[in-house]
């Protein structure tokens, strides 16, 4: 009896912690939501415009990155030409929808957008690990937070680090520090007056910056859920050989300078007709 007593509980603890119940601990983020501009901070223009806190040697890496697409290059944008995952933060910007799971352990972060990786914040209380191969996501670890006690998590307060480099804030190529080193921190909750309004306050800590960036992202949930899949490699003209991006041509799909001046690719390794 004892041992049937035992097997009940057991049983009984588990069905507590699936109940609908308990699952209302955690705040009403379902649905599709949407970011409103695909930089690092929405209130302020891309490039020089953002205000960047870089230090000398990384403001002079941006204007590289800037002069060498206004000559027709990709600067330090490389996602559109190889179809790189952007990875963090990037995958906060939400130009793209995207939606969260929630489980007692991991909140996911998923996307449709192009290369887009699946998100895990680890929410277990576990430690940082002694060594993570960096990764596009990054490794990050979360904790949920009842600021008002009344049983209810209010807000998301995450960590990210391991990121892969090289890595940029926006198209026009503002660089991290190539160290690898960078820290973003995020803080994430509902606005008290529309529940349909997701805020995230993003500070990143980077060798790069004078200080931490921090800036405040705004999602609005969609009144209609509708998931498309945008794939980088689908009608992409960029063509990369070497470390040269070439295009195609729209009218007869041959291949074609991006710059002026630019030299054609090496053809040694083809058999090419004799005049």
């Amino acid at each position: 009896m004892l041992y049937q007593s035992s097997i009940g509980s057991v049983v009984l603890a588990a069905a507590l912690l699936m109940s609908p119940a308990s699952a209302q601990v955690y705040p009403d983020w379902s649905g599709q939501w949407r970011g409103t501009v695909f930089r690092y901070d929405p209130s302020k223009p891309v490039g020089r415009g953002q205000e960047a806190p870089l230090k000398e040697p990384y403001r002079l890496i941006h204007e590289a990155s800037m002069a060498d697409q206004a000559a027709g290059g990709q600067g330090l944008y490389l996602s559109s030409a190889r179809c790189v995952p952007m990875g963090m933060p990037w995958q906060m910007y939400a130009f793209f929808a995207m939606e969260f799971v929630f489980t007692p352990t991991t909140t996911f972060v998923l996307s449709e957008a192009m290369t887009a990786q699946t998100r895990r914040i680890y929410t277990d209380g576990r430690a940082w690990p002694e060594y993570q191969d960096p990764l596009f996501t990054g490794y990050s670890i979360g904790k949920w937070i009842d600021e008002d006690g009344d049983g209810k998590y209010d807000v998301l307060e995450i960590e990210t680090r391991y990121m892969r480099v090289p890595r940029i804030y926006d198209q026009s190529g503002i660089p991290f520090h190539e160290d690898g080193e960078a820290v973003i921190k995020e803080r994430l909750f509902l606005d008290k007056a529309d529940p349909n309004i997701l805020h995230n306050q993003m500070t990143t800590i980077d060798n790069a910056l004078t200080r931490p960036w921090l800036v405040e992202r705004i999602y609005r949930r969609e009144p209609k859920v509708i998931w498309t899949e945008t794939n980088c490699v689908e009608d992409n003209d960029i063509v990369v050989i070497g470390k040269e991006d070439y295009r195609l041509s729209r009218d007869d799909g041959l291949l074609m300078p991006a710059r002026k001046g630019q030299k054609p690719p090496d053809l040694r390794h083809f058999n090419q007709a004799q005049n």
